[in-house]
C-alpha cells in the first residue's frame, strides 16, 4: 500500500472512531434528533419500515452520521453511495434491486443525480416499483419489477438544487443541520480527544472550540493536526501548543484562514470596503467566483465581516476591527 493510501486509510478510521454510535453521544441538533426519535419509535410500534428522510445543510454538520445513527438505531443493513456516482439509470436499478426488505439507502450530494435517474427514483420511494424500459421506438416496452420495502435516507448541501417532486416524496421530513454553538464544539472536541487518548487542558480545548467556525468535522481536523504537531514537538496540549499549531495552519483567533483574510484585505485595501462585485474580487484575487461565493463568503457573512448588497460585497466594521484598521466611517470623519 502507499503512503498516501495508507494515510486517507489511516484518516478513514479515524473519522469512523470519532462517529457517535448512540443517540446519548451525537451533541447538538436537538430538534432533529427528537423528530427523528419520534420517526423511528412510532414505525417500529407500527412494525413498519421508517419513512424517508432528506438532510441539508452546510459540510461538516454530521448529516451521513445522523443516517449512521439511524441505521445502528434500527439494526437496519445501510448501502451507501452518492448522486454522482449513479450516473446511468441501471447504475440505481442495480442498487435497488439489491438491497434487501428493511434495508436503508444512503444517497450523498443528491442535487447531483442526473434527471433521467432521479424519475426513475420517484416510484420506487413512493410505490416501491421499479419502472424499467426495453427497447426503443415503438417496439420499447415497460417492465415493472417490486422492490423490497427499503428506507432512502439522502443528503445534500444545496437543498435548492434538488427538484419539488423529489423534495415532496421525503414524507418521513426534510431537517434542516444549524451550526453548533461554541460550547457544542467544545464538548465534541473533548469526546474526541477522549476516544483518541490525547490529554488536551481546558484552555486548550476552548482554543480549538472557537476557531472551528462551528463546525465539528472542522474542529476533529483541528485536534488531529494539533495533536501532531504536540507529537513532533515533544509539547504538552496546552492552550499556547494549540495556537502556534492553528497559526502554523495560517488560522486566527476567529477561524479565518489565509483565504478568507485574503479576501477582507483585497476588499478594504483595494476597493476601500467596497461595495463590490464578485468578478472584480475574484480577478483581484486570482479565485474563481463559485469558490469565493461557495467557501469564503459564507463563514464571514456569518460572523458579520460582509455584507452582499445589489451593488456588490461590503466590509463592515468588524472587518476592519479584526485586521486592526480603521474603518471607513471613521476614515471619512478624519478628512
Amino acid at each position: 500500500m502507499s503512503p498516501k493510501s495508507r494515510n486517507k486509510t489511516e484518516e478513514s478510521v479515524l473519522d469512523q472512531t470519532l462517529r457517535p454510535t448512540r443517540w446519548d453521544e451525537y451533541i447538538g441538533q436537538k430538534h432533529i434528533k427528537d423528530n427523528v426519535k419520534i420517526l423511528l419509535r412510532a414505525a417500529e410500534e407500527r412494525k413498519h419500515i421508517p419513512e424517508h428522510i432528506l438532510f441539508y445543510g452546510p459540510p461538516g454538520l454530521g448529516k451521513t452520521t445522523l443516517a449512521h445513527l439511524i441505521a445502528k438505531e434500527t439494526g437496519r443493513q445501510m448501502k451507501i453511495t452518492s448522486g454522482p456516482a449513479i450516473e446511468k439509470v441501471g447504475d440505481l436499478a442495480s442498487i435497488l434491486t439489491n438491497l434487501a426488505s428493511g434495508d436503508i439507502l444512503f444517497i450523498d450530494e443528491i442535487h447531483r443525480l442526473n434527471k433521467m435517474v432521479e424519475e426513475i427514483l420517484y416510484p420506487a420511494m413512493e410505490s416501491g416499483v421499479l419502472d424499467i424500459i426495453i427497447g426503443k421506438g415503438p417496439s420499447a416496452r415497460t417492465i415493472q419489477l417490486d422492490l423490497p420495502p427499503f428506507t432512502l435516507i439522502a443528503a445534500t448541501t444545496r437543498v435548492a438544487l434538488i427538484s419539488s417532486p423529489l423534495r415532496s416524496r421525503f414524507s418521513g421530513g426534510v431537517f434542516r443541520l444549524e451550526f453548533y454553538s461554541d460550547d457544542e464544539i467544545a464538548q465534541i472536541v473533548k469526546r474526541s480527544s477522549k476516544l483518541l487518548e490525547i490529554k488536551l487542558e481546558e484552555g486548550a480545548l476552548q482554543e480549538i472550540a472557537k476557531r472551528s467556525r462551528f463546525t465539528p468535522r472542522t474542529a476533529n481536523y483541528f485536534l488531529k493536526r494539533v495533536r501532531d504537531f504536540a507529537q513532533v514537538n515533544k509539547k504538552n496540549l496546552d492552550q499556547k501548543t494549540v495556537k502556534e499549531a492553528l497559526e502554523m495552519l495560517s488560522v486566527d483567533d476567529i477561524g479565518l484562514n489565509a483565504s478568507d483574510r485574503k479576501f477582507l484585505e483585497v476588499l478594504i485595501k483595494k476597493f476601500n470596503g467596497g461595495p463590490i462585485g464578485l468578478k472584480t474580487i475574484g480577478a483581484a484575487m486570482s479565485e474563481e467566483e463559485a469558490t469565493i461565493e461557495e467557501v469564503i463568503e459564507p463563514y464571514l457573512i456569518q460572523l458579520g465581516l460582509i455584507e452582499r448588497t445589489p451593488r456588490g460585497r461590503v466590509a463592515t466594521k468588524k472587518a476592519y476591527e479584526h485586521l486592526g484598521m480603521e474603518s471607513k466611517d471613521k476614515q471619512d470623519k478624519l478628512l
